[in-house]
């Protein structure tokens, strides 16, 4: 038997625990509990066990008709538990007819305005548990003008018990998957029937299973036999699935409530039933009717024999063959108490709480004359403490013998066995984990048992764990360190707790102080808080699953080159395993001798040999998979060939197609720009750049200039904001000057916003507002970007996978009584800037709940003593008390 365990102490707050002073008595359904694993204390608190169910009230089914509102109601045991409502697998998402609320512990699901595509099953979802329910359509009730008249037919005779029949035999309502209710049964005794339940088969796609029971818990199936019969039939045709039950010389014991379910696929379903048993005129009584209840429906319990009934007279009558008489009080009296519920019903003893009264007083209870002073029911030891069990025996001179868990003590350096007298002691020193165990002292015939506790030292959290993003398919793992090796902890998601079972999902490992839990490939179902709780403390953490997104990492730019020269196109995406396909001007792009398609990694090329004319046009890379392009221009310095005569003027041959008289180039921060001017004139001219008003005579460093005899080019390597300028070409050489302006443009990342501003802090939430950049970037801002941390952490994490239009944010999901930070990020068409300055912290705070149950304690000349409950919900802020009073 599985031992179960109970720590001794005081409760600091007697106000919010239940004493036993008493013994405290357990009874596990059908499982005996023996007395040795009781832990007898005074003042002991009951706490819930470890292992309760999640949901305390759980989704019923439900049949409405169409265009009226269906509500779903359950309560889990916890507060804070996460909860997802889902349809045929499929999570609902709220909208007009769908809306779902939380209020504590209570959960609602509420569907407006019924259709029939409502109609199915429905399931709540709480962590790793499911509660199925189904909703199905009803029809309309008929008024009643639509109803047909009945056409008058002969009266009947009135019958006295007609409203406690029509009571009992009311039809129920049909669920889910029976096509008929089972009819209520009236049998005489001896008398054959039998139950039919069909279902619909044809939207089934394996066959359902049956089970028969009678009352809450006696499943029928183990009575099969000579007087219970199970059939089932399946017809092709009609698609109906046919279950049996058939009763065989049905006996008195055989009458009660009986229940039929079905489940298919995680979807139950049940129809109940009565069976009455009439016993026939003059039938001889049994010694057993005596323990059978009496009163209405066997609600009253019948109390000792009834004696009066067995002296009446009886009618003779023949006798039949019957089975042997069999002795009840031996068969009980021999019986596991786990058994004496099966003994009742299989000998029809309704009064078994009688019946045991009596069983109890055949049973003296013997006082032992070995062993004077026994050993308690239990002990308990810190781990590391020293115990000592004691007993007295009558015999000084008697033998005895100390065994743990049924096998002998040998002495050893921490256990030590001493006999003073009459009295034999057993002492464990420096008690490990392995003392908890059953012991036990054997005195000739006599034995006298207990049990020790070893309670573990509290384990502390010495570092707690981390918050953490991952993306889908992703590995995660949670790390935390603990003060005590080989500690005993409690992994828990959302309020309910992960089991060790649950290995092809969860990895628990422990690597000296540090205890882990991994989870190889992360979902979407991943997502929520996870808690590590230990005997002296606990620490949560967040983990968000976020879908796996492609990020670029270089985007193309514009090109402008010289005839004949290469164009190479760019781009750098966040996956290496992306591919996509080059289009221009709206056609994909096909390789060539002179076009090749480069994908290495992460970086896709598109490099274009020996530019000509009708290569200019739009680039656009998409990738394969993701609805977003990455596009760009090229754009050709055609260089016209003239014949000049030796004297001709100089000319500047700048030709940008499709640009404005006043030229304009846009280039990215960072990116190299080189402007290649063809130039003519005879003799050859002399070239003057300039920015604005400054002359650029360079050959070397950033921004440089290179002068041919046919051309002059201007070079920006790793181009800056302050680049950005009106750049003026001049060619001159005796027979004339040739003037010519560009303005080139930088766009850049924007600079970080200011640091934000936090208000209207909540529970676990709060409001964070702050100014745009001073600079843009050139370009419109496009959105922000916020993450958050813990003080004690150092991991950010996003609040938002979409971009933030405003500059105001709601921010949730925060843990009350932590200090956060929050930092903001600037986003224009060229990239995202460095953050700003980090807020201030700040720790989101609730407010404390009303005090309860306030009272007077006492009440003097001179005073008043008031008592009261604290607060259920103390919020990180703490609690403390301001009496008030009002005169009247």
């Amino acid at each position: 038997m599985k031992r179960r365990k109970y720590g001794l102490g005081r409760d600091p707050n007697p106000h919010q625990s239940l004493t036993y002073k008493s013994i405290l008595s357990l009874s596990l359904h059908s499982h005996e509990v023996p007395a040795k694993s009781l832990l007898l204390c005074s003042n002991m608190p009951v706490s819930k066990p470890a292992g309760s169910a999640v949901f305390t009230v759980k989704p019923t089914n439900l049949a409405v008709e169409v265009g009226h509102k269906a509500e779903f109601l359950a309560e889990t045991g916890k507060l804070g538990v996460k909860v997802k409502w889902q349809k045929d697998g499929k999570d609902l998402q709220k909208g007009a007819r769908y809306s779902t609320s939380t209020k504590g512990k209570s959960h609602c699901l509420v569907i407006s305005n019924v259709t029939i595509n409502d109609a199915g099953s429905y399931t709540l979802v709480a962590g790793t548990t499911k509660s199925p329910f189904k909703l199905s359509i009803k029809e309309p009730v008929q008024s009643p003008d639509e109803k047909t008249p009945a056409e008058p037919g002969p009266a009947s005779e009135p019958d006295v018990l007609s409203p406690v029949k029509e009571e009992r035999d009311r039809p129920q309502a049909l669920a889910g998957l029976f096509l008929d209710k089972i009819e209520n049964a009236h049998v005489v005794v001896g008398g054959d029937h039998l139950f039919t339940a069909k279902v619909d088969g044809s939207k089934l796609s394996t066959r359902p299973q049956v089970k028969w029971f009678k009352g809450k818990w006696m499943d029928l199936s183990s009575k099969a036999g000579k007087h219970l019969q199970f059939k089932e039939t399946f017809d092709r045709n009609t698609k109906i699935y046919t279950f049996e039950m058939r009763m065989i010389k049905v006996k008195e014991m055989y009458s009660g409530k009986y229940r039929c379910e079905l489940s298919h696929k995680g979807t139950m379903d049940s129809c109940s039933f009565d069976v009455s048993i009439t016993a026939p005129v003059g039938e001889e009584m049994d010694i057993r009717k005596a323990f059978k209840r009496v009163g209405k429906e066997t609600e009253e319990d019948a109390g000792e024999l009834d004696f009066s009934a067995l002296l009446k007279k009886r009618e003779k009558k023949v006798e039949e063959p019957s089975e042997p008489d069999v002795d009840i009080w031996e068969i009980l009296k021999n019986a596991k108490p786990s058994e004496f519920e099966k003994i009742a019903f299989e000998y029809g003893i309704t009064d078994l709480r009688g019946l045991l009264k009596r069983l109890k007083k055949m049973k003296p209870q013997v006082k032992s004359e070995v062993i004077t002073k026994k050993l308690e029911p239990a002990y308990q030891v810190d781990k590391g403490g020293r115990i000592r069990f004691e007993i007295e025996v009558a015999d000084p001179n008697v033998e005895i013998k100390w065994l743990k868990n049924g096998k002998p003590i040998n002495l050893s350096g921490r256990i030590a066995m001493e006999s003073i007298g009459a009295r034999r002691m057993l002492t464990l020193n420096k008690c490990i984990l392995g003392d908890d165990a059953a012991f036990e002292v054997v005195v000739g015939e006599e034995r006298c048992a207990t049990e020790l506790f070893v309670r573990e030292p509290l384990v502390l959290i010495v570092t707690p764990l981390d918050d953490q993003t991952v993306t889908v398919e992703e590995r995660v793992e949670f790390e935390c360190e603990v003060s005590e090796e080989g500690a005993a902890i409690r992994w828990e998601k959302d309020g309910v707790e992960i089991s060790s079972e649950n290995t092809f999902k969860y990895r628990m490992k422990k690597i000296g102080k540090k205890v882990n839990l991994i989870i190889n490939e992360a979902s979407k179902e991943d997502a929520g808080h996870y808690k590590v709780i230990t005997n002296g403390g606990e620490s949560i953490a967040e983990l968000v699953v976020q879908e796996q997104q492609l990020e670029v990492i270089q985007g193309i730019a514009d090109l402008t080159v010289k005839a004949e020269d290469d164009a190479e196109f760019t781009c750098e995406v966040s996956n290496e395993k992306v591919t996509g396909k080059w289009l221009k001007n709206g056609i994909e792009v096909v390789p060539s001798g002179r076009i090749k398609l480069i994908h290495k990694g992460r970086i896709h090329k598109l490099v274009i040999e020996k530019v000509r004319p009708e290569d200019e046009g739009d680039y656009t890379f998409i990738p394969d998979g993701y609805a977003f392009s990455l596009s760009a221009k090229l754009n050709m310095l055609e260089v016209k060939i003239e014949y000049v005569p030796k004297q001709e003027p100089p000319k500047i041959h700048l030709d940008c197609h499709g640009k404005q008289s006043e030229n304009s180039i846009t280039v990215v921060a960072g990116n190299k720009l080189r402007l290649n001017v063809p130039i003519t004139g005879e003799p050859p001219p002399t070239v003057i750049w300039s920015k604005g008003e400054q002359v650029l005579s360079d050959t070397e460093g950033r921004v440089f200039l290179e002068n041919q005899k046919d051309s002059s080019a201007l070079t920006i390597e790793g181009a800056e904001r302050d680049d950005e300028a009106t750049y003026k070409i001049c060619v001159q050489n005796p027979s004339g000057e040739d003037n010519a302006t560009l303005f080139i443009k930088v766009v850049d990342v924007p600079d970080p916003p200011k640091s934000p501003q936090i208000s209207e802090l909540g529970e676990d939430c709060c409001t964070v507002s702050w100014e745009a950049p001073n600079y843009d970037g050139g370009m419109p801002i496009t959105g922000y970007i916020l993450e958050r941390k813990k003080m004690k952490s150092h991991r950010w994490i996003k609040l938002s996978h979409n971009l933030i239009q405003e500059t105001c944010f709601e921010c949730k999901k925060m843990i009350e009584g932590i200090a956060y930070e929050i930092r903001v990020y600037a986003v224009n068409e060229i990239g995202m800037s460095i953050h700003g300055p980090a807020s201030k912290p700040f720790i989101p705070l609730a407010p404390t709940s009303e005090p309860t149950h306030l009272g007077v304690d006492d009440v003097t000349d001179t005073s008043v003593t008031l008592k009261w409950r604290q607060p259920e919900k103390i919020g990180a802020g703490g609690v403390d008390w301001l009496p008030d009073r009002v005169l009247s």
